[in-house]
């Protein structure tokens, strides 16, 4: 299986992109075969939408054309959004506006927060309130908030509570996407999905 992650941080050297090594390490040892694409937000950054990208625009296609093929392979996405000013990364929010039903449509999301506090549940809201109706994407029921970043998922498993909970939590919330994705792929290609005469949610 392929899995997409996707780095929502504007920052050089984020939390966040240290806990999207963390999660494909663990896809790894869940599913030895499994194969990634990482798009890191902060070190590969997306031009805002434009409606260029609709009438195939030559600057969009060589931008994003391949990433478009590459997220059309993968068959579920870890999305991680750091928490700014209690909101999804513009970053993040620009990406969501580029990636359609093509390239993730019917495919299983797994949701992780990131808060150097104890915060981090208004990522959660807003993508699941407004990043999925004409993506199609499939958020899964459970996610993940790593509260106190800076203090979990550093190398060695720590004897913290916060980090003992913080492993066994998204190691679960990682396995729970890996099944996700294998039936979702029989969604995908039963041919019950008409993107065609049904282009937008609702």
């Amino acid at each position: 299986m392929k899995f997409g992650i996707i780095v929502g941080s504007h920052r050089a050297k984020s939390q966040s992109a240290k806990v999207a090594g963390y999660a494909q390490n663990v896809l790894k040892m869940i599913d030895s075969s499994a194969s990634f694409y990482t798009l890191d937000l902060f070190k590969d950054p997306l031009p805002l939408w434009d409606d260029g990208i609709w009438n195939g625009a030559p600057e969009w296609k060589k931008r994003w054309d391949p990433i478009s093929a590459e997220l059309r392979a993968c068959e579920a996405l870890v999305v991680i959004s750091p928490e700014y000013h209690g909101m999804v990364p513009a970053a993040l929010k620009n990406f969501f506006l580029l990636a359609g039903k093509d390239e993730i449509g019917h495919k299983p999301g797994l949701i992780v927060a990131v808060s150097s506090g104890r915060g981090g549940g208004y990522p959660v809201a807003e993508l699941r309130m407004s990043s999925y109706k004409n993506s199609r994407l499939n958020w899964i029921p459970d996610h993940m908030i790593v509260r106190d970043a800076e203090h979990v998922l550093n190398g060695v498993a720590s004897a913290s509570e916060d980090d003992t909970f913080t492993r066994s939590r998204l190691d679960y919330c990682l396995s729970v996407l890996h099944q996700y994705g294998i039936a979702l792929k029989l969604v995908r290609e039963s041919g019950v999905i008409d993107h065609k005469n049904h282009p937008n949610g609702l």
